[in-house]
């Protein structure tokens, strides 16, 4: 009886071994970092841009002027870089991989 039960078990470990990614899952990317601070709402300059519009929370309600845009890009992008460069978008804080910039609208 006690070599059924260690085959069983044999068995059962054998069936736990790591199994190769699908295709689609391998290729599958993230783009952006997830964080609860901020409240993402869209691409700032377009649909699929990664520097995203965003709004009120308890982490960026001190950040909110009436006279800026509130933006997020993940920290070091490339379009973090070109919205300094583009729009003189400002520093205001870091959050679990996200850079906040204040962003003049006028």
């Amino acid at each position: 009886m006690k070599q059924v039960i260690g085959v069983g078990f044999i068995l059962a470990l054998v069936g736990c071994q790591d199994m190769p990614l699908e295709n689609e899952a391998a290729d599958t990317v993230i783009k952006s970092p997830t964080n609860d601070n901020l409240r993402l709402v869209r691409g700032y300059r377009s649909t699929d841009d990664d520097c995203q519009l965003t709004g009120e929370t308890a982490f960026t309600v001190n950040y909110l002027d009436d006279a800026a845009d509130l933006v997020s890009c993940p920290t070091g992008s490339d379009a973090a870089q070109s919205l300094v460069a583009m729009y003189g978008a400002r520093q205001v804080a870091e959050t679990g991989g996200y850079t906040v910039y204040t962003v003049p609208r006028r």
